[in-house]
């Protein structure tokens, strides 16, 4: 198994600011991890920020969810020396007009199990506040009785590698769209491994792999992008036959807004 490497007010204000809708529309050329995927339309994730350590290194994607808070996965061992990029598109240009943000605190779920890698969720305090743009905003969160059935076309973006051979990763974001699997269905492929808190999607020629790990997976609902699940685990070689492991955010929810409530 390897890593992929306040309800009411805050719904509403993020409802004002149009969640989960890019200015910049993605253009998706269908079923094609995020092996086998494509290259995204510059702009169209704005959600998707890189994860990067002090040396400028990508070690894992996120999301924006308000102008404050951006959430990973908890397996990426997030550290407040850590930066937080945005609206950043390709990572080998100096052209694009990027926000490289500080990290206030940082939030692990503390049921997070490094073995089991269940309630593989971290929340991200900015130290200062993300400026949205038509690059830069946030992605819709689900309640927790939201449902995502089976056979959902969901998205996966990030800068995660395109072959689990290659030696590093690509500089421009790739999206893959891939469908949700139920639990059961995905228990046939990963048996006992899969609990409650995951949600499954590929099996279908696509897959993350290393580098998208904490990277969303949105699904489309009335007319706004869900973060639906978080880039967690799958095959360690990446294979797109089998299906990628995300974070099951509509579970992790409760604890997302009570740390959002207090904070």
């Amino acid at each position: 198994m390897a890593y992929l490497g306040l309800l009411c007010c805050f719904a509403f204000i993020g409802a004002s600011l149009g969640c989960g809708v890019p200015t910049i529309e993605p253009v998706l050329s269908g079923l094609a991890r995020i092996v086998n995927g494509e290259e995204a339309v510059p702009g169209s994730w704005p959600w998707q920020v890189s994860l990067q350590d002090t040396t400028g290194f990508h070690f894992c994607g996120g999301s924006i969810i308000s102008e404050d808070w951006v959430v990973t996965a908890a397996h990426c061992g997030v550290k407040k020396t850590d930066l937080v990029i945005a609206g950043e598109f390709d990572q080998g240009s100096d052209e694009e007009n990027i926000q490289v943000l500080k990290i206030g605190q940082v939030f692990r779920n503390p049921k997070f199990n490094f073995f089991t890698i269940t309630n593989d969720i971290t929340l991200i305090k900015l130290a200062t506040p993300v400026q949205f743009s038509d690059t830069v905003s946030p992605v819709c969160l689900p309640n927790s009785a939201e449902d995502f059935p089976a056979g959902s076309n969901c998205v996966t973006t990030g800068w995660g590698l395109t072959k689990h051979t290659n030696n590093k990763t690509p500089e421009r974001l790739q999206q893959a769209a891939l469908p949700l699997l139920s639990n059961s269905e995905c228990q046939k492929y990963w048996g006992s491994k899969i609990k409650d808190t995951m949600i499954c999607a590929g099996a279908s020629g696509v897959s993350s792999c290393m580098g998208d790990s904490g990277g969303p997976l949105v699904c489309q609902k009335n007319g706004a992008w869900t973060l639906v699940g978080i880039v967690s685990w799958g095959s360690s070689t990446c294979s797109t036959s089998s299906p990628g492991v995300y974070a099951r955010v509509t579970e992790l929810m409760p604890w997302v807004q009570e740390i959002l409530a207090a904070n």
